[in-house]
């Protein structure tokens, strides 16, 4: 049982908040901008200037993400991109905000 606490203690540590902003509060220029719906999602319209990073290949492109500018992820409703953001934040990247609500809340 002690074990199992202990492990709980540690994971309770790493736990980071997720980071929400608001379409209209959102500057498109200071950001670095992924699309985590499908290709076929994506192709049908996106945000000016985002790339296409499906949510299940987030982990193999992370070479394609610019470290160096906040990030921005968003999908349609806004649970992929929360999804993606935590995969994102367990890789290192800290500055990363999700579209509160996605893209049904443009």
């Amino acid at each position: 049982m002690w074990k199992k606490l202990r492990f709980f203690e540690k994971r309770k540590k790493i736990k980071r908040s997720i980071k929400e902003i608001s379409f209209e509060d959102v500057k498109l220029k200071e950001y670095f901008i992924i699309d985590v719906r499908s290709k076929k999602e994506y192709q049908e319209g996106h945000l000016d200037g985002a790339i296409n990073i499906p949510l299940f290949s987030i982990k193999k492109n992370i070479e394609k993400i610019n470290k160096n500018k906040k990030i921005l992820v968003y999908c349609q409703s806004g649970v992929r991109s929360k999804r993606a953001l935590k995969a994102l934040q367990e890789l290192g990247f800290e500055n990363v905000y999700n579209l509160k609500g996605g893209l049904d809340n443009i």
